[in-house]
């Protein structure tokens, strides 16, 4: 499970954002839904992930983020001496929701489909 303390300890702080972004950005495919938001590649690359904050709320219970993610996957061939295909980074781009539980940090993260 994900625990996002130090954004959560940083919430309604100018520092929110910034936090929260470093959090994601140190993410893995295996902690966000990159994989299955793939259009242009077919392998999800967590090397060059940058996120995005787009609309942020706040209930009793929750903080919901509303959250761009930038990143790369590749087109996965045979690796092959003679493989035609490029191992170039192809650009994939995603909106995801965070959910942040205000008293546990933990966190669940959705696919968004926009």
């Amino acid at each position: 499970m994900i625990k996002l303390r130090n954004a959560l300890n940083a919430w309604e702080s100018a520092e929110f954002d910034d936090l929260l972004k470093a959090d994601i950005d140190q993410m893995t495919v295996d902690q966000l839904p990159l994989q299955q938001a793939i259009i242009s590649s077919s392998y999800a690359l967590d090397t060059n992930i940058k996120s995005i904050i787009i609309n942020k709320t706040d209930d009793s219970d929750a903080i919901q983020i509303k959250a761009g993610i930038y990143y790369t996957g590749i087109i996965a061939g045979c690796n092959c001496a003679d493989d035609p295909s490029p191992a170039d980074e192809i650009p994939e781009f995603c909106i995801i929701q965070i959910e942040i539980d205000k008293v546990t940090a933990e966190t669940n993260i959705i696919l968004l489909n926009e």
